[in-house]
């Protein structure tokens, strides 16, 4: 059997944040941020974002699940499709709202259907096509007759001023030199935002208009070569290890070490994550899957930030595969970076967009430097 996507969309909360209006919503820390924001965006060449937090009174206005349940309830695979259809429900989200339960059966109370199998998927950006991946395996195996899978995240719940504290000068001062510090704990806060996806997996295409037949969708993680250089509720030790919260003799003695900011090794990201995308990962798929770049009409990457664009197209370049920038789609710069939900929200941006023929082959380009896990995705519009 096979998997089909037959209906996409997103759910970005509230009105877009203009650039100026980014440090107001989100809160100053001293003066410093107002000083590091336009380096950062400079770089990152995001223009709009959306903030699930009221312009006015600056409360938190969405969960992560009800951003999440939005987006499922604006998919529309035909006419007559009702919520309560749905046979498989899987999210995936590295921020969810709580410890426990897990995020799918939240969000699945929060709709309020019919009784479905739900799956959660955790991690950072790959979590979101995990969840895909797995509801395209139900499908395909005969398991569901349909399945739902998103990607949400609520980044903001991370970013306020309460939370990031106060950044050294020296972290300023080194993000003058590097603009690649901009990853640094300090910096996250002016690149992430909010906003879900949603896809309906069906075994057959929808009856009118253009639906994705998913090919495959491979994962490589370079764990066993790579330390951990993206992460939240551990602190890195000298020698590339984290200690987890719990192990931090105490909750108090964990927020006093500021175990659960979102923090990424700068450094390693630095001489990793271009060759781990090409070298580790792409490479080996081009050759498991006969993949060449002139069969790709679209390549479809989720880049946390423009500055990684143009390494990625020349390492790309320097082997072999070559997709000319005029055959790139994103929408980072008006729908900035939401993390497990980008790889929807640009999907469903091209999908709609009426640039899709049929027979257009689509390559997806996840990559997650968490522990350095890279995703790449084929659709075919049929």
């Amino acid at each position: 059997m096979e998997a089909y996507i037959t209906a996409l969309s997103s759910f970005l909360p509230n009105e877009p944040v203009n650039n100026d209006d980014m440090e107001r919503m989100l809160g100053l820390i001293d003066n410093v941020p107002s000083r590091t924001r336009r380096i950062i965006l400079r770089n990152n060449k995001i223009k709009q974002r959306y903030y699930a937090i009221d312009r006015d009174s600056l409360q938190q206005t969405h969960t992560n699940i009800e951003l999440t349940a939005a987006a499922i309830r604006k998919l529309q695979p035909s006419s007559d499709f009702t919520l309560e259809q749905i046979e498989c429900l899987c999210c995936g989200t590295s921020s969810p709202d709580q410890l426990m339960p897990g995020h799918a059966p939240m969000v699945h109370g929060e709709l309020g259907c019919g009784p479905c199998e739900v799956v959660t998927t955790s991690g950072i950006c790959i979590c979101g096509v995990s969840a895909l991946k797995i509801a395209c395996m139900q499908v395909a195996t005969g398991s569901s007759n349909n399945a739902v899978a998103t990607g949400s995240e609520l980044a903001t719940s991370f970013m306020s001023t309460s939370i990031c504290g106060n950044p050294s000068v020296q972290s300023y001062t080194e993000v003058q030199k590097q603009s690649a510090l901009s990853f640094d704990t300090d910096f996250l806060r002016w690149m992430l935002s909010d906003g879900a996806g949603a896809a309906f997996v069906s075994p057959k295409p929808a009856a009118t208009g253009n639906s994705l037949k998913v090919e495959w969708i491979d994962q490589i993680s370079s764990a066993h070569e790579l330390q951990t250089c993206m992460y939240a509720g551990a602190i890195k030790n000298d020698d590339g290890s984290l200690t987890g919260w719990r192990s931090l003799g105490s909750l108090q003695n964990a927020i006093d070490q500021q175990a659960f900011l979102v923090k990424q090794d700068v450094k390693l990201l630095n001489e990793e994550i271009i060759t781990t995308a090409i070298d580790r990962a792409l490479l080996p798929i081009i050759a498991r899957r006969k993949l060449a770049a002139q069969d790709v009409t679209w390549f479809v990457p989720h880049y946390s930030s423009d500055y990684f664009r143009a390494p990625l197209h020349k390492r790309m370049l320097e082997k072999g595969f070559h997709i000319p920038y005029e055959r790139w789609f994103t929408n980072l710069e008006t729908k900035g970076n939401t993390g497990s939900a980008s790889i929807y929200i640009i999907l469903e941006e091209l999908f709609h967009s009426g640039k899709l023929n049929k027979g257009d082959k689509i390559l997806c380009f996840v990559p997650e430097s968490g522990r350095f896990s890279m995703c790449y995705m084929l659709l075919s519009v049929v």
